[in-house]
Protein backbone atom coordinates (compact mmCIF):
# COMPACT_ATOMS: atom_id res chain seq x y z
CA UNK A 1 0.00 0.00 0.00
CA UNK A 2 1.20 3.44 -0.66
CA UNK A 3 -0.19 6.91 -0.28
CA UNK A 4 1.29 10.20 -1.37
CA UNK A 5 1.04 13.58 0.32
CA UNK A 6 0.37 16.80 -1.58
CA UNK A 7 1.15 20.15 0.05
CA UNK A 8 -0.65 22.92 -1.79
CA UNK A 9 1.40 26.13 -1.55
CA UNK A 10 3.12 25.40 1.79
CA UNK A 11 4.53 28.48 3.50
CA UNK A 12 6.78 27.25 6.30
CA UNK A 13 9.93 25.28 5.52
CA UNK A 14 10.04 23.61 8.93
CA UNK A 15 6.60 22.11 8.45
CA UNK A 16 7.52 20.85 4.99
CA UNK A 17 10.72 19.30 6.33
CA UNK A 18 8.81 17.54 9.10
CA UNK A 19 6.19 16.35 6.60
CA UNK A 20 8.99 14.98 4.41
CA UNK A 21 10.37 12.99 7.31
CA UNK A 22 6.91 11.57 8.07
CA UNK A 23 6.45 10.67 4.40
CA UNK A 24 9.71 8.78 4.24
CA UNK A 25 8.95 6.83 7.43
CA UNK A 26 5.47 5.96 6.12
CA UNK A 27 6.62 5.02 2.62
CA UNK A 28 4.81 7.98 1.05
CA UNK A 29 5.90 10.36 -1.67
CA UNK A 30 5.69 14.14 -1.26
CA UNK A 31 4.32 16.48 -3.92
CA UNK A 32 4.76 20.25 -3.53
CA UNK A 33 2.51 22.65 -5.43
CA UNK A 34 3.99 26.10 -6.09
CA UNK A 35 4.25 28.80 -5.13
CA UNK A 36 6.21 27.73 -2.07
CA UNK A 37 7.02 30.12 0.76
CA UNK A 38 10.68 28.96 0.70
CA UNK A 39 13.30 27.16 -1.37
CA UNK A 40 13.43 23.40 -0.87
CA UNK A 41 17.21 23.53 -0.57
CA UNK A 42 16.99 25.91 2.38
CA UNK A 43 18.77 24.92 5.55
CA UNK A 44 15.53 24.98 7.55
CA UNK A 45 13.84 22.37 5.32
CA UNK A 46 16.88 20.12 5.56
CA UNK A 47 17.12 20.69 9.32
CA UNK A 48 13.51 19.64 9.93
CA UNK A 49 13.87 16.71 7.52
CA UNK A 50 17.27 15.80 9.00
CA UNK A 51 19.15 13.23 6.97
CA UNK A 52 15.83 11.95 5.63
CA UNK A 53 15.40 14.69 3.01
CA UNK A 54 17.86 13.37 0.38
CA UNK A 55 16.13 9.94 0.44
CA UNK A 56 12.64 11.38 0.12
CA UNK A 57 10.67 10.95 -3.10
CA UNK A 58 9.69 14.62 -3.58
CA UNK A 59 8.35 16.32 -6.70
CA UNK A 60 7.46 19.94 -7.33
CA UNK A 61 4.80 21.31 -9.69
CA UNK A 62 4.28 24.84 -11.03
CA UNK A 63 0.61 24.73 -10.06
CA UNK A 64 -2.28 22.39 -9.33
CA UNK A 65 -3.10 21.94 -13.03
CA UNK A 66 0.44 20.64 -13.61
CA UNK A 67 -0.03 18.10 -10.80
CA UNK A 68 -3.35 16.86 -12.23
CA UNK A 69 -1.81 16.67 -15.73
CA UNK A 70 1.03 14.52 -14.38
CA UNK A 71 -1.42 12.24 -12.49
CA UNK A 72 -4.55 11.83 -14.63
CA UNK A 73 -7.32 10.00 -12.81
CA UNK A 74 -5.65 10.36 -9.43
CA UNK A 75 -7.86 9.82 -6.38
CA UNK A 76 -7.24 12.76 -4.09
CA UNK A 77 -8.52 13.20 -0.55
CA UNK A 78 -8.79 16.87 0.47
CA UNK A 79 -8.03 17.48 4.14
CA UNK A 80 -9.98 20.47 5.40
CA UNK A 81 -11.55 21.69 8.61
CA UNK A 82 -14.65 22.46 6.50
CA UNK A 83 -15.46 18.83 5.54
CA UNK A 84 -18.62 17.04 6.59
CA UNK A 85 -16.89 13.64 6.96
CA UNK A 86 -14.04 12.71 9.28
CA UNK A 87 -10.83 10.95 8.27
CA UNK A 88 -12.27 7.76 9.79
CA UNK A 89 -14.94 7.73 7.06
CA UNK A 90 -12.50 7.72 4.14
CA UNK A 91 -12.44 4.75 1.79
CA UNK A 92 -8.68 4.84 1.20
CA UNK A 93 -7.04 2.79 -1.55
CA UNK A 94 -3.54 2.03 -2.69
CA UNK A 95 -2.19 4.94 -4.71
CA UNK A 96 -4.47 7.60 -3.20
CA UNK A 97 -3.19 11.12 -2.55
CA UNK A 98 -3.90 13.19 0.57
CA UNK A 99 -3.86 16.94 -0.11
CA UNK A 100 -3.29 19.64 2.51
CA UNK A 101 -3.49 23.39 2.12
CA UNK A 102 -1.16 26.17 3.11
CA UNK A 103 -0.75 27.01 6.76
CA UNK A 104 -2.48 30.40 6.64
CA UNK A 105 -5.57 29.54 4.60
CA UNK A 106 -5.96 25.80 3.96
CA UNK A 107 -7.22 24.58 0.59
CA UNK A 108 -9.18 26.86 -1.76
CA UNK A 109 -12.93 26.43 -1.29
CA UNK A 110 -13.35 26.26 -5.09
CA UNK A 111 -11.33 23.05 -5.03
CA UNK A 112 -13.34 21.63 -2.13
CA UNK A 113 -16.73 22.34 -3.66
CA UNK A 114 -15.73 20.38 -6.80
CA UNK A 115 -14.78 17.31 -4.69
CA UNK A 116 -17.18 17.11 -1.71
CA UNK A 117 -17.16 13.29 -1.51
CA UNK A 118 -13.37 13.33 -1.03
CA UNK A 119 -13.22 16.09 1.60
CA UNK A 120 -12.41 14.83 5.09
CA UNK A 121 -11.52 16.44 8.38
CA UNK A 122 -9.60 15.58 11.51
CA UNK A 123 -11.95 15.82 14.51
CA UNK A 124 -11.00 18.61 16.94
CA UNK A 125 -12.40 20.37 19.98
CA UNK A 126 -15.21 22.79 19.16
CA UNK A 127 -14.04 26.29 18.35
CA UNK A 128 -10.42 25.39 17.60
CA UNK A 129 -9.08 26.44 14.20
CA UNK A 130 -6.70 23.71 13.06
CA UNK A 131 -3.76 21.47 13.84
CA UNK A 132 -0.23 22.32 12.79
CA UNK A 133 0.26 21.22 9.17
CA UNK A 134 2.94 18.62 9.89
CA UNK A 135 0.86 17.14 12.72
CA UNK A 136 -2.25 17.03 10.52
CA UNK A 137 -0.33 15.18 7.80
CA UNK A 138 0.93 12.61 10.31
CA UNK A 139 -2.53 12.02 11.80
CA UNK A 140 -4.29 11.70 8.43
CA UNK A 141 -1.59 9.62 6.74
CA UNK A 142 -1.45 7.11 9.56
CA UNK A 143 -5.25 6.92 9.67
CA UNK A 144 -5.24 6.03 5.95
CA UNK A 145 -2.49 3.48 6.60
CA UNK A 146 -4.48 2.03 9.51
CA UNK A 147 -7.44 1.50 7.16
CA UNK A 148 -5.19 -0.54 4.88
CA UNK A 149 -3.46 -2.56 7.62
CA UNK A 150 -0.13 -0.68 7.47
CA UNK A 151 0.83 -2.77 4.45
CA UNK A 152 4.53 -2.58 3.69
CA UNK A 153 5.47 -1.03 7.03
CA UNK A 154 7.21 -2.62 9.99
CA UNK A 155 4.65 -3.15 12.72
CA UNK A 156 6.88 -4.67 15.40
CA UNK A 157 9.61 -2.77 17.14
CA UNK A 158 12.72 -3.98 18.87
CA UNK A 159 14.83 -2.71 21.72
CA UNK A 160 18.37 -1.46 21.07
CA UNK A 161 20.23 -2.88 24.10
CA UNK A 162 17.81 -5.40 25.62
CA UNK A 163 15.40 -8.02 24.29
CA UNK A 164 11.68 -8.33 24.78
Amino acid sequence: MSFDIILHEPEQPGNTGAVGRTCLCAGAGLHLIRPLGFQTDEKSVRRAGLDYWPRLNVREYENLDAFYAAHPGARVWYLTTKARKTIAEGDYRDGDFLMFGKESAGLPEELLIRNPEFCVRIPMAAGERSLNLSNAVAVALYEALRHTGYAGLETRGSLHRLSW
